[in-house]
């Protein structure tokens, strides 16, 4: 276990630490290519993502539509599916990581991500649908037509560059079964055992057959299902945040003032980590904020290739409404309630199992950022502080250092005696051992949203009520975004091996959502970061190469204005359907 586990983090530092060196560390690769990129992008394009959203809006209310052009999907259909995958576990834990590693100023660089992000995400949808291909068979609706980065890479860029594309196909299924799928399926069982307390197995189970039972009934099924779920979801989850602010306007301003100082002079972070860190906090930022709108990763482009056009600039201005109602909406929804309601750098009383895996033991390095270390063979606790030489490795609950422990969930009685955290437990000064203390711990991930939630809506007398908004929106945006995953993995697995190889995948990626339900929150996190990290690289490569193809699309498209004429054939096909009736 001990050597995946180093093989795993020898992987994430590879892909999310190496890079150039700076004062405070590394600036990495991979966040200069995602950067980089989007401004190359929004430069050679001429600021698409702001001169063309509003007809990105047009498009998407299917005022363009014709059903007679090929696809398998509408344009409205394609967007949801598209943001099912994207507005996810990314938008509520994602953000509450970022907050509690990064800071707050972590948030700035969230926003960042996005606006050059929806250039990014243009060219790459734009690429997909010009360079789809058209299924001969249609066998068990797995779909009429396959696009994303495989395919515009072999074919834009030519024969030679079929390598490319092959590694960037293994790399996203890989990237499907993690981050699009076993990431969501161990938030929702975190979130519902701390609820309910049911087992994370049960959970599993019961998430994993209803992702069966959508994503068996192929494109078609998913596209319809996420076009119900993607509204409401975000709309009951908009709704509480939106109360929530309103009922903390005067928070509002401190907080913005707050994200953007820390932004560039990073002072805070509950876990130590973005204690005067600029770099941490940029990075942190960046890769919270690829992980949930995923634009350069290469995948919402395959969601966005089914779309029924023919006019491959049509589905890219729609698809870059989604970097921007993925995090400047959604994602600034959830870091501004927990800022705003000051629970992001709390503590609070905390059942803390000795065995849980929430249990780590941290030391602060030179500029005060703490790192894992190992534990200490003992702990010595007198009158519930423990007391630790300079330097010896803390004691920690979602990676902050625990000052005090109790032996009663009251906190009256402090506790006295000998952690062992080789054996798990504790022993008291009077000889008994236990395996359970109660202390001050701050939250991570999910529980800090809905704590955030709970405490926001408690205004109105309705702090339960904030809880299971977070709770059914996790159920929602998990479950939709490991359908939408399992589209662009089955894709991959066509391009790579043909259509024999569509149901096996699927039935591959329903355990791998049992097995990221019981896995350690930690390691099914960082695998997903390492494979996202990985399908990036090549996207990011053949959207530099092949931007002139982009920029060529859009002047054409702009020029002839095809949607005019499609607006009169989609008002005759209504007026049709009309008189049908």
């Amino acid at each position: 276990m001990e050597t995946i586990e180093s093989i795993i983090s020898w992987l994430n530092s590879l892909v999310w630490e190496s890079g150039i060196p700076v004062e405070d560390g590394n600036i990495p690769y991979l966040v200069i290519a995602l950067l980089g990129t989007g401004i190359f992008l929004t430069f050679r394009l001429a600021f698409v993502q702001f001169r063309r959203f509003t007809h990105g809006v047009a498009v998407a209310t299917g005022r363009y539509d014709d059903p007679d052009e090929p696809g398998d999907v509408s344009h409205f259909q394609a967007l949801t599916t598209a943001l099912s995958a994207t507005v996810g576990i990314g938008n509520i834990a994602g953000v509450a990581i970022a907050i509690h590693w990064g800071g707050p100023g972590a948030l700035f660089w969230m926003w960042m991500t996005a606006l050059l992000g929806m250039a990014v995400k243009y060219s790459e949808v734009t690429l997909a649908q010009n360079f789809r291909v058209t299924e001969t068979s249609a066998g068990k609706n797995w779909g009429s037509v396959s696009g994303g980065p495989m395919y515009y890479i072999e074919r834009g860029l030519g024969p030679k560059w079929k390598p490319l594309a092959m590694f960037f196909a293994g790399a996203l299924m890989i990237t499907a079964f993690m981050t699009g799928n076993a990431v969501q399926a161990n938030t929702i069982t975190d979130v519902v055992n701390a609820n309910f307390g049911i087992a994370p197995w049960i959970t599993g189970l019961v998430s994993a057959a209803i992702v069966g039972l959508v994503i068996l009934g192929g494109i078609s099924r998913i596209g319809k299902v996420t076009g119900i779920l993607a509204p409401a979801m975000a709309l009951i989850y908009v709704l509480g945040g939106v109360s929530i602010l309103l009922a903390h306007l005067d928070m509002m301003i401190p907080s913005f003032q707050l994200i953007f100082r820390e932004a560039f002079n990073p002072s805070a972070g509950v876990a130590g980590t973005g204690a005067g860190v600029f770099v941490l906090t940029m990075m942190w930022g960046v890769r919270r904020g690829l992980f949930s709108n995923e634009a350069g990763q290469g995948s919402a482009p395959i969601a966005h290739a089914a779309a029924k056009t023919d006019e491959p600039v049509s589905e890219g201005v729609v698809a870059l409404l989604e970097p921007f109602i993925d995090t400047i909406v959604i994602c600034s929804m959830t870091g501004l309630v927990i800022l705003a309601t000051g629970v992001w750098d709390k503590k609070h009383p905390t059942t803390i199992d000795l065995g849980s895996q929430d249990i780590s033991y941290v030391s602060p390095d030179h500029r005060n950022v703490f790192l894992s270390a190992d534990p200490p063979a003992e702990i010595n606790i007198v009158n519930g502080a423990p007391v630790q030489s300079a330097g010896e490795a803390a004691f920690a609950y979602n990676h902050a250092a625990v000052d005090r422990f109790f032996v009663d969930a009251e906190q009256t009685i402090p506790f006295n005696g000998t952690l062992v955290p080789a054996e798990q437990i504790a022993r008291s000064s009077d000889g008994a051992t236990v395996s359970q203390l109660y202390g001050d711990a701050v939250e991570l991930g999910a529980p800090l949203t809905s704590m955030a939630f709970e405490e926001g809506l408690g205004n109105f007398g309705l702090g339960a009520l904030g809880r299971y908004i977070v709770l059914i929106s996790v159920l929602l945006f998990g479950v939709s975004t490991s359908i939408s995953w399992s589209y662009y993995g089955d894709r991959c697995a066509n391009y790579l091996f043909g259509e024999k190889a569509i149901l096996p995948y699927k039935f591959v990626f329903v355990l791998m959502h049992i097995v990221g339900a019981v896995a350690a929150l930690d390691t099914v996190w960082v695998l997903g970061d390492v494979a996202l990290g990985a399908v990036t690289f090549p996207n990011l490569i053949a959207l530099i190469l092949l931007s002139g193809t982009v920029a060529k699309l859009t002047k054409s498209y702009f020029e002839r204005k095809p949607w005019i004429e499609n607006a009169e054939v989609h008002k005759r096909v209504k007026e049709q359907k009309r008189s049908v009736r």
